[in-house]
């Protein structure tokens, strides 16, 4: 061995398999060596060459023989392999921290080259061969979600590069942005992703081949900030959280250069919400998001931005500050009909609140306050959006967990596996599997039993 290491990443589509993510999480590298030949057709010398690690350890570790555990191998694996500190138990690497600062301004947003991807079109024909072999709830969620596709895709007006572009134009880009959003709630982040990155580096494409005014230029930048924040929601619900985290901070200069307050606030509360869920504190950012919103912004930017910052707290175990977020939120909405938000805030509501007041209930192990908001909220949810669905019922299963009723959990839990069946999101198969661990020691009981079977 040389001793020096050249450095190879594993592909994207090696590092989103679930597989890949359980061996990493375990430190079971040997495994991630195998994958990553099979689904990345990286040869273990090459593996061996990266990590400075003799190829014959390499093999053996991958036939099962010995582990590693050191602290300093981690981190050696992960930064040859450009693996995220999050995935391992790490925090973020040097690596990320550089991508992240080496982001363009966005005085030259304009200029970046976009890549090669293109969104999935699906033909009538198609949707009918489907259609005849599938079946039941989730098949038909299937079948109409995609349609809905199909649909809005006829419905966007073209975009004209190479013109001038003014209010007409830019009130097309905004009809897109807002039709395309309203995939998030039929289709996971795995479905949507491409199709939102497609959208972001179009708009940029158009930008880039276009002449507009100062202020055209400033709307078009809040344009590209929000499809920004939806491209990176979607990487992050796909399990994408490099890319997501670059997006959402694409974003925020997008919107830093509009002077949209609101809108770069929100991108901070994205980033807070991502660091939250991947073991950080996320408190300094969600409160730097409402404190950037300041207190003019609209009702329902303030209700969505404390909602974030609620459950930022909440994760970190702070129930006084989480009571008051949530107390903030709640009188933010309550004048909210006075004053309409943006768009891109219009779905925070009354039940949506309930919904973060029970899972941050949950998570601080108040179940008694955590069922009867989550029980009321998720009582006509539609199953259409079967994956936000399946989440807050992850939450009830918890919650029901705490309050000593297991039984009732495994019931609310196994909805939840119905629900996520075919969903193109990470994170309701991540919140379910980690349950049945925990039901596990009670599988004498025949509701608990059943629903591990299933769950397997």
């Amino acid at each position: 061995m040389s001793g020096r290491m050249s450095p190879i990443a594993l592909p994207p589509h090696v590092l989103e398999r679930a597989d890949v993510q359980a061996a990493l999480r375990c430190h079971d590298f040997g495994k991630v060596f195998k994958l990553a030949r099979q689904w990345g057709g990286i040869s273990f010398v090459k593996i061996a060459d990266a990590c400075d690690i003799k190829p014959e350890r390499v093999g053996r570790l991958a036939r099962g023989e010995g582990a590693i555990t050191t602290y300093e191998k981690i981190t050696r694996i992960a930064d040859a392999l450009a693996i995220p500190g999050h995935l391992v138990g790490l925090a973020p690497r040097p690596w990320e921290q550089t991508q992240l600062d080496a982001l363009p301004h966005t005085e030259h947003i304009c200029r970046l080259p976009a890549p090669e991807v293109r969104a999935a079109r699906v033909s009538p024909r198609a949707f009918g061969a489907a259609a005849g072999r599938g079946g039941g709830d989730v098949e038909r969620r299937r079948f109409l979600a995609a349609s809905g596709v199909a649909g809005i895709a006829g419905m966007l007006p073209e975009r004209n590069a190479g013109s001038h572009l003014g209010r007409r134009e830019v009130a097309q880009l905004r009809l897109r942005s807002s039709r395309l959003r309203r995939l998030d709630d039929v289709l996971g982040g795995a479905d949507t992703r491409h199709i939102y990155r497609t959208e972001l580096d179009g708009t940029v494409s158009l930008m880039r081949h276009a002449s507009y005014s100062e202020t055209t230029g400033k709307q078009l930048l809040t344009i590209v900030s929000e499809l920004a924040q939806q491209a990176g929601w979607a990487a992050f619900d796909a399990g994408d959280q490099r890319e997501a985290s670059i997006l959402y901070r694409w974003a925020h200069q997008a919107a830093s250069e509009a002077g949209d307050r609101a809108l770069e606030a929100n991108s901070l509360a994205f980033l807070a919400y991502q660091q939250v869920s991947s073991a950080s504190s996320g408190v300094a950012t969600a409160v730097a998001s409402c404190r950037t919103a300041g207190s003019d912004a609209p009702p329902t930017v303030r209700g969505l931005l404390h909602e974030r910052r609620a459950w930022a707290h909440a994760r970190a175990g702070e129930a006084k500050e989480t009571e008051a977020a949530l107390a903030q939120a709640e009188e933010a909405l309550s004048s909210s009909d006075d004053e309409p938000g943006p768009e891109w805030a219009s779905w925070v509501d009354g039940r949506e609140l309930r919904i973060m007041k029970g899972r941050c209930w949950t998570e601080l192990h108040r179940p008694l306050r955590a069922v009867p908001e989550l029980e009321a909220a998720l009582s006509d949810f539609d199953d259409a959006q079967a994956r936000d669905k399946a989440l807050y019922l992850s939450w009830l299963a918890y919650a029901y967990f705490d309050a000593g009723e297991v039984e009732q959990s495994a019931q609310v839990i196994g909805r939840a596996i119905d629900l996520s069946e075919g969903v193109g999101s990470v994170r309701p198969r991540q919140r379910i599997q980690t349950f049945l661990t925990r039901l596990h020691p009670h599988r004498s009981l025949e509701a608990v039993a059943e629903v591990l079977r299933r769950g397997a």
